[in-house]
């Protein structure tokens, strides 16, 4: 390819770190490429996530590249809405970062280590209601912002502990301030936590070729997959209360030979603000299946229909 890709991506550290890790694999792979900084209404706003709406971070994004401004978008994959953008392809899912979410508390507390009444910030329903339903007594309050001014908030004794997701402390090179790693049989990531997104045009053939030969991690694809399908079945926005997290695991088939299969867990909340929790088992290519046969179980069992963003 001769021509300057140009990537767009927000203006936060946490996304120039994504999009640079992006940027340096496409220069490996003899790409010339441009960072393009596109500012978003997420950015420009301090209200909360649920009242802006789904897709904040990344439809200006998504509108700069159908608009032929920039040729490729790099987004956080659990910000994007499920539906479709049919004016553009995901040309790769890179390989994932770990998808738990971490715990930084003061005094390098864990989160069973907190008294109970500790001040506990998260700006996600999921975490929230999944931390209620922990019964540790713990005081969740909301919170919004960077992940230097959520940490800050611990650093200055205005909190006792924030929980963000594992991956973008990772990214900023600062997971030596993690104080616990939360295990998914505490708490379920969202769908697609700690996954990228890279997206071109549909039109644009070259690019995105060569960014899913360069990029894209098959395993990591068909993980993302599932738990956003589960997502999508549930019709809840990338913020409600549902978690879910699949893992590639190794399998025997009938003739006792190794395969691999994908192992989803989901959790999502009734009405009553329950949290209720199933499992399943499926193929790699059925991914969008499972996700699906999953919700239509917690479904079953009485979860919610729910909608609105996550941070």
């Amino acid at each position: 390819m001769t021509r300057t890709l140009r990537i767009g991506t927000r203006g936060s550290a946490l996304a120039l770190a994504q999009t640079g890790t992006v940027a340096e694999a496409l220069k490996a792979a003899g790409a010339q490429v441009e960072i393009v900084v596109i500012k978003t209404p997420g950015d420009l706003s301090d209200a909360p996530i649920a009242q802006i709406g789904i897709g904040v971070f990344t439809s200006a994004l998504r509108d700069a590249l159908a608009n032929g401004e920039i040729d490729v978008a790099v987004h956080s994959y659990k910000d994007l809405p499920t539906a479709p953008d049919k004016r553009l392809v995901l040309a790769a899912v890179p390989q994932r970062e770990d998808p738990r979410d971490a715990l930084v508390a003061r005094d390098g507390l864990t989160l069973g280590e907190l008294p109970p009444g500790s001040t506990v910030g998260t700006g996600s329903p999921r975490r929230a209601a999944q931390l209620e339903a922990l019964g540790l007594g713990l005081d969740i309050v909301p919170l919004r912002g960077n992940v230097d001014t959520r940490i800050g908030k611990v650093r200055d004794g205005e909190l006792d502990a924030v929980v963000l997701a594992r991956a973008g402390i990772a990214r900023l090179g600062r997971t030596s301030e993690i104080t616990e790693n939360l295990e998914p049989i505490q708490m379920l990531p969202a769908p697609a936590q700690g996954a990228l997104a890279v997206e071109c045009r549909v039109d644009d053939v070259d690019a995105e070729h060569l960014i899913q030969s360069t990029l894209d991690d098959s395993a990591s694809r068909a993980a993302v997959t599932a738990e956003r399908a589960m997502l999508a079945a549930l019709e809840a926005g990338c913020s409600a209360p549902v978690g879910a997290l699949a893992d590639v695991v190794e399998d025997l088939d009938d003739e006792g030979k190794v395969v691999y299969r994908l192992s989803l867990r989901g959790v999502a909340a009734t009405p009553e603000n329950d949290l209720l929790r199933a499992s399943a088992t499926g193929d790699l290519t059925e991914a969008e299946g499972l996700g699906r046969a999953l919700a239509a179980e917690l479904l079953d069992l009485g979860a919610a229909v729910l909608s609105g963003p996550e941070a």
